[in-house]
């Protein structure tokens, strides 16, 4: 194997074959981005498979009015399901993805994709199961979004982003995009929170009140 071995960083990668995870270290190509930076736009056609080794990467999605939606985030670990979505049919994004942390991924150009999809059956395997994986938790963010109570997905939310702390720091627009809906609904829905003792809010700041009883909305669905 060689010095720096990035398929030990991931599980499917590293049950491999070792011949095979030496093909992969072979022609796969490390590369480092900065917080903010865009990993991928619309327009874009990806001509490799992309694995994330270190950082986290939002992949969102802006209507023609503008209003953004959060599809889902790619976490160290994991690849990217949009990017083996549109490899695979050599079309372009109709999303984008932006480093939400600095981040470290390794990219494997389509044509040695290619050649081991075609060669080594357990690569293959792996690829595809990790496609269905992600492609399963898209269908379940356009669920939510189609048919879920909002003052329960955003009770989630709001305990995702604040475990273990007892503020958080963002925006209703923010939370807005995160969930798919508008910001007239998210400010709606947490006035109706701080009304009910579960939070207090000032400028860009929700501190939590009662986070038992935001549990209990969570759970309530």
């Amino acid at each position: 194997m060689t010095e720096f071995d990035w398929t030990e960083r991931f599980q499917g990668t590293a049950a491999l074959p070792l011949d095979v995870r030496k093909r992969l270290n072979a022609d796969a190509r490390v590369i480092h981005l900065k917080k903010g930076s865009q990993v991928f736009g619309p327009m874009n056609v990806p001509d490799s498979l992309f694995f994330l080794y270190d950082g986290r990467i939002r992949v969102s999605q802006s209507s023609e009015s503008g209003r953004e939606i959060v599809l889902y985030r790619v976490d160290a670990g994991e690849s990217c399901v949009l990017t083996t979505a549109c490899m695979l049919a050599e079309e372009a994004y109709n999303a984008e993805g932006i480093a939400e942390t600095d981040v470290t991924a390794v990219v494997l150009p389509k044509p040695a994709f290619d050649r081991l999809a075609s060669e080594e059956d357990a690569f293959r395997n792996f690829v595809f199961a990790a496609y269905s994986r992600r492609l399963i938790d898209l269908l379940r963010v356009v669920d939510d979004v189609a048919f879920g109570r909002i003052d329960v997905r955003l009770a989630e939310r709001l305990l995702a982003l604040g475990e273990g702390m007892k503020e958080i720091h963002t925006t209703h627009q923010v939370l807005a995009s995160e969930l798919g809906t508008a910001r007239e609904v998210i400010s709606r829905v947490l006035n109706d929170f701080q009304k009910r003792e579960l939070i207090s809010q000032s400028r860009g700041v929700i501190t939590f009140v009662n986070k038992a009883g935001l549990g209990a909305i969570a759970q309530s669905a």
